[in-house]
């Protein structure tokens, strides 16, 4: 199957993520403790980021986004992973399993009312999916949307959610009350903010990624009208789920390789510039390990997003290799930044120091888009299933 075209040519591309790498490397490089001790990214470098067009970079241009297909959103992240990565995940939602519900499920009337918005960064949509008793996998979910006349009544919990505190719109999914008779009941709605019965929790206090905001969002008694349900149609919820997150576990993966590669970087000039006993500490043979350890995971992690990223685009693979991939590059990250630690000494554990905050920040890479643990089950049950079918087939 042959590729779709992008919509932003190669020399073009190559000019906006010219940009980005410059922004990220001289503008948020140097404030990363500034984002860290106040836990909050600063407006200028929130509207320089909105002004860039990357609130809406995947968002498709029609709708006031920058349209980038997935082999570039790749490339965009691993830049953007070079720093905090509360920065990128001030428009992570907008640009991923949020924006990619509305774009590839919403009717033309929905993407008309919310895209625009979300492109510019006027609008933060957040993914509320997540609750108490279902995380990775949707099925425990407990939040209910009941029909009621034309419209909907949706009650229930929501933990965890990425930006909750600025949103003006919850991508909502929800179990359909009564549960129709086919599929397994799962919708999305569309809910602004500001609709009567949302209480947002306070925000949450985490170990790593100071300066994105997570928070508790609950729903009493929330009327919707039919308009707010995703494609207008009751079954199209659990295929946006998992469509969503498959294409976000290729991001991740890739925000994992740029951090990756800065924890790399750190090491090398720390080995470099750092003595023992008046020797360069990189001139020690097992310093000199570690640090191709590193090399070695940060080189495989790249390639291995780029070829997934293309085979998603294609259509060839969009299930298993994404979430391989997921599972390899966050689990390469965890071990690059811990070795990135060890190089560095005890100066690794002070605060302040760029590899200390990111072994923190990158912990969550295994956890959220789905745990390592739910990747591996669906690498493994996928392969196992389909070779059943090929005997199935044969016999």
């Amino acid at each position: 199957m042959s590729s779709p075209v992008s919509e932003v040519p190669d020399d073009v591309f190559a000019d906006v993520l010219k940009q980005i790498n410059e922004f990220v490397r001289t503008r948020v490089v140097p404030r990363e403790i500034e984002i860290m001790q106040t836990d909050s990214i600063p407006d200028d470098l929130r509207a320089q980021a909105a002004e860039m067009g990357l609130f809406g970079y995947a968002i498709p241009q029609q709708w006031g986004g920058l349209g980038l297909d997935l082999t570039q959103d790749v490339e965009v992240a691993m830049a953007l992973g070079y720093t905090s990565l509360s920065l990128r995940s001030m428009f992570g939602t907008n640009n991923g399993i949020a924006g990619q519900v509305l774009v590839g499920f919403g009717t033309d009337e929905q993407r008309e009312q919310w895209l625009p918005g979300i492109a510019s960064g006027d609008i933060v949509a957040s993914f509320a999916l997540t609750e108490p008793g279902a995380g990775s996998d949707p099925a425990g979910m407990r939040t209910t949307a009941t029909a009621d006349g034309d419209g909907w009544v949706i009650n229930g919990s929501k933990r965890f959610i990425t930006n909750a505190t600025e949103a003006g719109l919850f991508v909502t999914f929800a179990r359909i009350q009564p549960k129709p008779d086919d599929g397994n009941g799962i919708a999305v709605f569309l809910v602004p903010a500001d609709a009567p019965g949302i209480e947002i929790g306070s925000k949450d206090a985490k170990m790593g990624q100071e300066g994105s905001r997570t928070a508790d969002v609950n729903f009493t008694q929330v009327r919707v009208g039919p308009e707010a349900l995703v494609g207008g149609d009751v079954a199209v919820g659990y295929r946006a789920a998992m469509t969503s997150l498959a294409r976000g576990r290729v991001h991740i993966a890739a925000l994992a390789v740029g951090t990756a590669q800065r924890a790399l970087d750190e090491s090398v000039a720390y080995a470099a510039s750092s003595t023992q006993g008046g020797t360069p500490i990189g001139d020690f043979q097992l310093v000199q390990a570690m640090i191709a350890d590193q090399q070695t995971g940060v080189l495989a992690g790249r390639a291995l997003v780029r070829d997934t990223a293309q085979k998603y685009h294609s259509e060839e693979d969009r299930r298993i290799a994404p979430s391989a991939t997921k599972l390899f590059c966050t689990e390469m990250v965890g071990k690059v930044a811990d070795l990135a630690v060890q190089i560095h000494g005890g100066t690794g554990y002070m605060r302040e120091v760029p590899v200390e905050r990111i072994f923190r920040d990158v912990r969550l890479l295994r956890l959220y888009e789905g745990t390592s643990e739910i990747q591996r089950l669906i690498v493994g049950r996928g392969l196992v299933n389909a070779a059943k079918r090929e005997l199935g087939r044969a016999h």
